[in-house]
């Protein structure tokens, strides 16, 4: 069975939390992403309520954050952390 990797040689990844409109599934959000995305490396995590959580690469992240940072768009960033607990916090409190 192949090991695996420490905390310490994984990538480091960053969280961030979406507000999304216009998608009714996980697959069609998931398309909507894959023609904006700068890289291959990211994950769709949670997705609920016109929220979205996305794990992204941590070398990716300006890139990232350049094409999520505009609120006009349906897809947008509204938080971004190194934890994906705050991140769920932080999208909680702002849908309440």
């Amino acid at each position: 069975m192949a090991k695996r990797l420490t905390k310490a040689l994984r990538g480091k990844r960053r969280w961030v939390g979406l507000s999304v409109s216009n998608c009714e599934s996980r697959s069609e959000l998931e398309s909507k992403i894959k023609e904006i995305a700068p890289s291959e490396d990211w994950r769709l995590m949670d997705f609920s309520n016109g929220k979205a959580i996305l794990r992204i690469s941590l070398k990716d992240q300006s890139e990232w954050r350049s094409i999520l940072d505009n609120p006009g768009l349906p897809i947008h960033s509204v938080t971004m952390s190194g934890k994906i607990r705050l991140v769920r916090e932080r999208l909680e409190s702002e849908h309440n």
